[in-house]
């Protein structure tokens, strides 16, 4: 795997009788960074009678040839774990150079005089990206090994790769990976990488904790996820993902997946699931029948629900404030006309971009101008023409100027400086009021969107004015 990545160099060509010919050259130039597997004297002595160094101007591209390449390595490394080794080759003087740990390594004053260095605890595929970097000041990362090479990058201190590791991370930082991510971020003492997981894992908590990452993660990084008061998912969800948890958890320490081992490895971080604040409902048909709670937990849960002397209990009783949705309004004002705005099945639609992450959770649109009526909408985002996002949802308009919410099943991370459309169809009553002075750029709090015409928008709605009037958003 990490030959396919980066093909060691092993030998330079051997000298050449005419070195003006610009096709030998050619030749030298492949021949030089081609990894034919030998390692032999007489190689090593054919090489060092060839003139390579005259085929790269800059001692970066000279430095280049040296990655992975055995000719006048002084150093070698063991890379990887028991029975996933790989041998790398290296040079006490490059490596010294970019990183403060080879340094000492080699030339401070406990240098050891090693010619093999056995590194267990780093991945193979990660050292080279490392050592791509040191050597060819080339950042080559991927999202499977990006956190092994921040490892490396952190353990060795090369700073400005770690820091380019984060930033990948950063970018590519979602739901489905932001629990695992937290846990690293923490491992690496990594702050803002911690907030940026915090952001994604408050406003889509849903799609956190019902993502496969979160079973992955360890005691304490589930600990302080359930701490969160600004979890903005059903205590019900969290209940269920929790338990999910501890299954696989079980699974770890090698125990079977009963209710006691379940139990027992969660240990007092049950505490911190906020059951008492479910619906009734949920904990009589959910926590209530899971076996996980003791019978005396369970009584005297359902006792807090419905006794006026309400019993002491372990769990918190008071519900998680979640995060307070923020409002983008762009127009300055609204109005109704006997002939607009009217709806058949034709499309509203605008584009917006944002500055920095947000996440969309819906829509505020108008209603009626003719007195009370019930809209089917039909909701949507898209990215670059891809849908993100859908739902069809009804909504009651009491007749009012006022703006009514609709909301997406799940909130939609929306990334900066990339224009995304927000679209709606509306079946209801033909006349509404709909927005005017519409404005190209709106400040909401730390966030600047901006608004642009779509061409989706079938129905008149544009940056000026027509429907879609407010942006529900967490930030």
């Amino acid at each position: 795997m990490a030959a396919e990545l980066f093909p060691a160099n092993t030998l330079l060509p051997p000298a050449t009788t005419s070195s003006n010919s610009s096709v030998q050259q050619e030749e030298q130039h492949q021949n030089v960074t081609n990894n034919n597997g030998s390692s032999s004297n007489s190689s090593i002595s054919a090489q060092s009678s060839c003139s390579w160094q005259g085929l790269y101007p800059s001692i970066r591209e000279r430095n280049s040839v040296m990655f992975n390449n055995e000719m006048m390595a002084d150093v070698h490394f063991v890379v990887g774990p028991p029975g996933g080794t790989q041998r790398v080759p290296g040079h006490k003087y490059v490596l010294a150079v970019g990183s403060s740990v080879f340094h000492a390594m080699f030339y401070g004053e406990l240098a050891e005089d090693q010619d093999e260095i056995r590194i267990p605890d780093v991945e193979p595929p990660s050292f080279l990206a490392m050592l791509k970097y040191i050597y060819c000041d080339e950042i080559d990362l991927c999202a499977d090994t990006v956190l092994a090479t921040l490892y490396a990058a952190k353990k060795y201190i090369v700073p400005h790769l770690a820091r380019a590791c984060v930033s990948f991370l950063e970018t590519s930082l979602s739901a489905k990976n932001a629990c695992v991510l937290l846990s690293q971020s923490c491992l690496f003492e990594e702050p803002d990488l911690t907030q940026r997981c915090w952001e994604v894992i408050d406003a889509q908590a849903e799609l956190a904790l019902r993502s496969e990452g979160f079973c992955d993660i360890d005691i304490q990084t589930l600990e302080s996820i359930l701490r969160r008061e600004t979890l903005n998912a059903k205590e019900m969800v969290v209940f269920e993902a929790t338990l999910n948890w501890a299954e696989a958890e079980c699974q770890r320490q090698e125990l079977s997946p009963t209710i006691e081992n379940k139990r027992l490895v969660l240990g007092k971080a049950i505490y911190l699931i906020r059951i008492p604040t479910m619906v009734l409902e949920d904990f009589a048909n959910g926590a209530a029948q899971s076996g996980v709670l003791t019978l005396n937990e369970t009584n005297d849960i359902f006792l807090w629900y419905t006794a006026a002397n309400k019993p002491e209990l372990l769990f918190c009783t008071k519900p998680r404030k979640g995060l307070a949705p923020q409002r983008c309004h762009r127009f300055q004002s609204c109005a109704y006309r006997s002939n607009q705005w009217r709806y058949r099945g034709r499309c509203d639609s605008i584009q917006f971009a944002v500055d920095k992450r947000v996440f969309i959770a819906g829509f505020g649109l108008y209603g009626s101008s003719c007195g009370s009526a019930e809209y089917s909408a039909k909701i949507e985002l898209k990215r670059q023409g891809v849908p993100m996002a859908q739902r069809i949802i009804k909504y009651f308009s009491d007749g009012s100027s006022s703006t009514f919410t609709v909301w997406f099943e799940y909130p939609v991370q929306i990334e900066p400086d990339t224009f995304y459309t927000a679209s709606v169809v509306l079946d209801g009553n033909e006349l509404s009021y709909f927005g005017q002075e519409g404005m190209t750029e709106v400040q909401c709090g730390k966030v600047t969107f901006q608004f642009q015409c779509s061409s989706d928008s079938t129905n008149g709605t544009g940056v000026q004015g027509g429907q879609i009037p407010e942006l529900i958003f967490y930030a």
